[in-house]
Order: structure tokens, then C-alpha cells, then sequence
């Protein structure tokens, strides 16, 4: 009997060592097979499929602003009292403020601008639209994690007598209380996610870009605007001296014809061009009317809003101009910018287009209770769980995926072209601009020669007439030559400094050097990089 026993004990003890060994292979094998999927995991979540975001068209060779080299001043005087006469020089590579306006050097302007920033609508539009795209990035980027979810399902059950009785205590009627926990988790394996993040955040650059060329044009708009309504002023004061001296010229033609020195004709000729001065001077107060509405809704406020009035004499034209090499341009201006990031967004969208032809994986796990009393919940023996994993490959959608992949590869080749037209017309912008601060210059100068002259004249004339040597009439055409002059002087320093506005705003507007997001710099670097789920 002993003997008997002795053996069973070995034999025993042989099956348990037998199933002891068994158990270590099938772990080592487990965790073999583990950390083999650990590694594929980690090796192909490395991975992402698509072109790459650096992979951006380069400046064309030789790229320049002219044939001929760019003169270093332009035309002016120096000795000028007043600065729009001076000569501007061109400082290559020089930096551009972001406040450049103020370099106008008019307080008036300044304030305004700086209200606009604030008020104006369209700008406080744009800054909510920016950090809406930035939490879509963050939208994106919770695709790389596990996500989580709870459920407590209770009910109240009955099985069919035709049926074993489902609880464990043979009961026909019972209550089931289940609490479960869903989780789940995709891999990475072909940068999917990381391409969804990618073009989240183009898209998020793509706004902030165009919320910065907008700021860029308003600046420049209300610039511009308080510019013309300047240079409306002065035509509109010389306008109104033109009309007071062919006033008076047809009130001395009008003595001159009841003492038969003059004919009714030449009475009816100065009537005419009295008619036409007058004519002219309706839209000239009306153009000065709408820029001064026009500043106001800039502003963000009423057209019966007290605005700041604008003379031309109130403005100094600056007499340092930068000029950006047209590889530093590229990353100044917003409209090319925003092209590069165009880019980035559809080189991600390629991305995901060949991702989703790849085949995909998903993990799931249920972890749960299920009581039939809620004071058995979490008590031994209560808890159940699933763990799954699924292998998606596509194989047939009617060839709807080669085709997405064929249209993101067309907008992305789309995407580069038009980042090419938007170099060429930002190299095109400054060269026009500085096409015209030079010419416009020689305009000025010339006209003021003829202003000067004709204000030489007048002197003449008034001396003349004080000793007799002239008429009334002389003085009074030598008058109007003046105030013709000045009209066309106006719109010449209009026209100049104007032009001194288009430099600023082709070469970026130094967007760079301030901040038109809405939000503190600390806060636009969290919401625009991070990714935390909080």
C-alpha cells in the first residue's frame, strides 16, 4: 500500500513538474511573441507615409526686383521744409517694425490704428476662428490616446422556462447589475493620426496667416484712408480757390461789359468754367465724406463717430525705406506663408489617403462587474473582462480609396503651384512698390518746380498790379495757376506717401515683430504645440 502511494506521489509530482515547464514555455513564448509586437508597434509607429512637410518648392535661381539695380535714394531736396519733398534711402536686409505707421510720425494716426487693432470686428472674428483650429488641432491629436468610458448597466431580467435558469442561484426572475469599462487603443502603425494632426495644424497656420494679411491690409487701409482724406483736404481748398478767382474774374468781366470793353461772349465762356470749377467740387466732398466713413468702420465704429481730422502737412514721410531680399521675402509676407502651410495640409492629406489603403489595427479591452445585488459589486469572483484585437485590411471599395489617394495627390501638386504664383506675385508686389516710390518722386519734384514757378509768378504779378502794370484779371489767372498747381501737388504727396504704405505692406508689414492673435504669446505657443488632453 505504501509502495502504491509512493508511486502516485511520483507520479504526481512528474505531471506537476511536466505542467510546471509547460507553463514557463508558454510564457516565455508569450512574452517573446509580446515584445515582438511591442517592437512592430513601436518600429511602425515610427513610420509615416506621405511627402515630407520640409519638402517645399525652393525660390526660383536669380530671383530679383528689377533688370537694373535698385537706386540706393531716390529724388528729392534735402534742404525741403517739408519732409514729403525730402529723398528716401533704401536700407537692403533692414528690419520692419511691427508699429511701422508710426514712422509717419503722426500721433493722431497712430491712436487710430491702435483702435482698430482692438475694435475692429473682423479681426476679433478671425482670432476666435484661429483658436478654434487650434483646438481642432488637439481634437486631432487625442487620436494618440487610449480612449476610456464607463457604463453601469442595471436590470431587471426573466428567463423562459423552456431555458436553464441564467444566475448562478437557479432564479427564473432576477436582477443583473453590470459596470464595465470600454478601452480602447488604435496604433499608430502608418502615422495616420500623426498626419490628421499634421494637417489640423496647417490648417491652423493657414488662419493664422490670413488673420495676419488681413490685420496687414486694414493697417494699410486706414493708413491709405487718412492719407487721401488729407490729400482731399488741400484739393478741396484749392479747388475752392480756383472758384473764388473765376468768381471774381467774371465779376470784373461783368463791368467790363456794361462799359462795352468786353463782349457777352466772353461773359458766357467764364460762366462755363465757373460751372465746371463748381462741378468738380461735389465729388471731390464726397470722396472725402466716404474716406472719413471709411476710417470709422475700419475703426469698428459709427460713420457719426468723432474722428481725428488728417492734414497732409501732419504726416512726415520716412526717409529710411527697408528693402528684404527676395529670400527673406518668403517668410515675411502672410499670403506666402499661408501657401507654404496650403502645402503642408495637403502633403498630410496625401498621407492619410495612403494610410487608410494600409491595414490597421485596433485594441479593446472590457474590464467589468456583474451582480445580481449591488452589495456583491466588487466582491471576488464578480469580475469578468474581454481583451481583443482587430486587423482591418481593406481589399474592395469600388476603388474609392486609390481614387482619394489620386485626388490628394493631385491637390497637393495644386498646392505647390499656387505656393510658386505666390512667390512670383510677392516678388512682383515689392517691385511695383518700389517702381512707384521712385517714379511718383520725379512726379512730385517736377510738379513742385511748376508749383514753385507759378508761385514766383504770382508774386510778380501781385507787384505789377500794386504799380499799375497789370489788371485785376492777371493777378487773378496768375492765382488759379496756383491753386492748379497745388491740386496736382496734393495728389502727387498723396501718391507718395501712399506709396511709402504699399513698401511696408508688400515686404509683410514686420507681422512678425508683434502680436495680432488675440492671445498673450505664452498662451498662443501652448494652444498651438501641446497636445495634452487638459
Amino acid at each position: 500500500m505504501t509502495q502504491r502511494f509512493s508511486r502516485f506521489r511520483q507520479h504526481i509530482t512528474s505531471q506537476a513538474q511536466s505542467v510546471r515547464s509547460r507553463l514557463r514555455q508558454t510564457h516565455s513564448s508569450l512574452l517573446l511573441a509580446g515584445t515582438l509586437m511591442g517592437g512592430l508597434a513601436v518600429g511602425l509607429g515610427g513610420c509615416i507615409v506621405g511627402p515630407s512637410p520640409k519638402d517645399i518648392p525652393p525660390l526660383p535661381d536669380k530671383t530679383g526686383y528689377s533688370q537694373k539695380p535698385i537706386k540706393p535714394v531716390t529724388s528729392g531736396r534735402d534742404n525741403a521744409k517739408d519732409s514729403i519733398l525730402h529723398r528716401q534711402h533704401f536700407v537692403s536686409g533692414a528690419d520692419i517694425a511691427g508699429k511701422w505707421w508710426e514712422s509717419f510720425q503722426n500721433p493722431r494716426l497712430n491712436q487710430l490704428v491702435e483702435q482698430s487693432l482692438v475694435n475692429n470686428r473682423t479681426l476679433t472674428a478671425m482670432q476666435a476662428g484661429l483658436k478654434a483650429a487650434w483646438e481642432q488641432r488637439r481634437v486631432e491629436g487625442a487620436s494618440l490616446y487610449p480612449t476610456i468610458s464607463a457604463q453601469f448597466i442595471p436590470t431587471r431580467n426573466k428567463t423562459s422556462k423552456a431555458l436553464s435558469p441564467v444566475p448562478n442561484n437557479n432564479e427564473w426572475l432576477y436582477n443583473l447589475h453590470t459596470a464595465q469599462l470600454n478601452i480602447g487603443y488604435v496604433p499608430d502603425f502608418w502615422g495616420g493620426a500623426r498626419l490628421a494632426i499634421r494637417n489640423a495644424q496647417a490648417q491652423a497656420d493657414i488662419q493664422r496667416f490670413q488673420l495676419e494679411a488681413t490685420t496687414l491690409t486694414m493697417i494699410s487701409n486706414i493708413v491709405n484712408t487718412a492719407i487721401t482724406e488729407a490729400g482731399l483736404r488741400a484739393q478741396i481748398r484749392a479747388k475752392e480757390a480756383l472758384i473764388a478767382q473765376q468768381t471774381a474774374m467774371l465779376r470784373i468781366n461783368q463791368r467790363q461789359v456794361g462799359l462795352g470793353d468786353q463782349s457777352r461772349q466772353s461773359q458766357l465762356l467764364l460762366r462755363d468754367s465757373l460751372a465746371q470749377l463748381q462741378a468738380d467740387l461735389p465729388p471731390l466732398q464726397t470722396q472725402l465724406a466716404q474716406a472719413r466713413d471709411q476710417l470709422a468702420t475700419l475703426a469698428g465704429l459709427p460713420p457719426n463717430a468723432d474722428l481725428p481730422v488728417f492734414e497732409l502737412k501732419d504726416f512726415t514721410l520716412p526717409q529710411q525705406l527697408p528693402v528684404s531680399v527676395p529670400a527673406q521675402l518668403i517668410l515675411q509676407r502672410p499670403d506666402v506663408a499661408s501657401a507654404q502651410a496650403q502645402i503642408r495640409s495637403a502633403g498630410a492629406q496625401l498621407g492619410i489617403a495612403i494610410a487608410n489603403r494600409l491595414p490597421n489595427v485596433q485594441l479593446s479591452a472590457l474590464p467589468g462587474e456583474a451582480v445580481d445585488s449591488m452589495g456583491k459589486m466588487f466582491k471576488p469572483g464578480m469580475g469578468n473582462w474581454m481583451l481583443a484585437a482587430t486587423v482591418t485590411q481593406p481589399i474592395f471599395q469600388g476603388g474609392s480609396l486609390l481614387h482619394a489617394q489620386r485626388e490628394a495627390k493631385a491637390n497637393y501638386t495644386q498646392a505647390k503651384e499656387y505656393y510658386k504664383a505666390a512667390i512670383l506675385s510677392a516678388v512682383s508686389d515689392v517691385a511695383d512698390s518700389l517702381h512707384a516710390v521712385e517714379l511718383d518722386g520725379n512726379t512730385l519734384m517736377a510738379d513742385q518746380s511748376g508749383l514753385d514757378a507759378a508761385t514766383q509768378a504770382l508774386h510778380i504779378a501781385e507787384v505789377q498790379h500794386r504799380l499799375g502794370d497789370n489788371s485785376e484779371i492777371d493777378v487773378a489767372q496768375a492765382r488759379m495757376a496756383v491753386a492748379q498747381d497745388q491740386i496736382s501737388v496734393a495728389q502727387d504727396e498723396v501718391a507718395r506717401l501712399s506709396d511709402t504704405v504699399g513698401l511696408f505692406q508688400a515686404l509683410g508689414g514686420g507681422w512678425w515683430n508683434r502680436n495680432d492673435l488675440g492671445v498673450s504669446p505664452e498662451d498662443a505657443k501652448r494652444l498651438s504645440t501641446t497636445l495634452v488632453p487638459w
